[in-house]
């Protein structure tokens, strides 16, 4: 039985992970995020250990952390000081220390269990692209989301743990339709080479694969699934 932790599960991406991770054969799912689901608020400090400790009282161990949750929101430099700041340190805290939180606590439970683990962190193109000149913090986020996963594999790759990432480009989600729409869709299509921006069931599958069957000397990759909007 693979007992698995994965956040942000209540649509776009995280849903169709939960989907194709339940109809794997012998995966326990908490999710974060549904009615269904494990509650918790990324924005408050305090969220994801109440996370981390909910799902493991109704998992009993915790052996995938799949860290997906995350904001999307414009903040213009052209803001007040203190509200441009204000949404700089929301982005940062629900996209990226957040899922350190939770990687710390995983990396805790397996070195104490004596038990191998793995890490699947979704982070985005921005990471190496960038994103609109609205974006910075959202860019920023996830570059240190890839720094983090490569930094953990590195570190306890000797003990078990196993750490990913995965760069979704444009997914239609809700929140990627939002974005099309505001910034003339038909543009940025013509940015990927695809022709089309991706389905989450594709970026779930990449999802599934790094968190149940990649092998063990894949820690550390970052998976790209952009339609070739970036190649690195």
């Amino acid at each position: 039985m693979t007992n698995i932790l994965l956040t942000g599960s209540s649509r776009g991406i995280g849903a169709a992970v939960a989907a194709t991770l339940m109809r794997e054969s012998g995966v326990r799912l908490a999710g974060h995020g549904t009615a269904s689901g494990v509650a918790a608020d990324f924005a408050d400090p305090a969220g994801p250990r109440t996370l981390w400790d909910r799902a493991l009282a109704k998992l009993g161990t915790i052996d995938v952390l799949v860290n997906n949750a995350g904001v999307f929101e414009a903040n213009s430099i052209d803001r007040d000081d203190a509200s441009w700041l204000a949404d700089w340190e929301r982005t940062m805290r629900i996209n990226l220390t957040a899922s350190a939180a939770l990687c710390r606590l995983a990396v805790c439970h397996w070195r104490e269990r004596g038990a191998p683990g793995r890490i699947v962190n979704v982070a985005s193109r921005a990471a190496y692209r960038g994103d609109s000149r609205d974006h910075w913090h959202y860019a920023a986020s996830k570059a240190g989301m890839v720094a983090m996963t490569k930094t953990i594999a590195r570190g306890y790759a000797s003990a078990g743990i196993l750490a990913f990432a995965v760069c979704p480009g444009f997914t239609m989600t809700g929140m990627a339709e939002d974005y099309l729409a505001s910034r003339g869709g038909d543009q940025l299509l013509a940015d990927i080479p695809l022709g089309r921006v991706a389905e989450p069931g594709e970026v779930a599958n990449a999802i599934a694969y790094l968190a149940l069957s990649a092998p063990p000397s894949m820690t550390g990759a970052v998976i790209d699934v952009n339609g070739a909007s970036y190649v690195r």
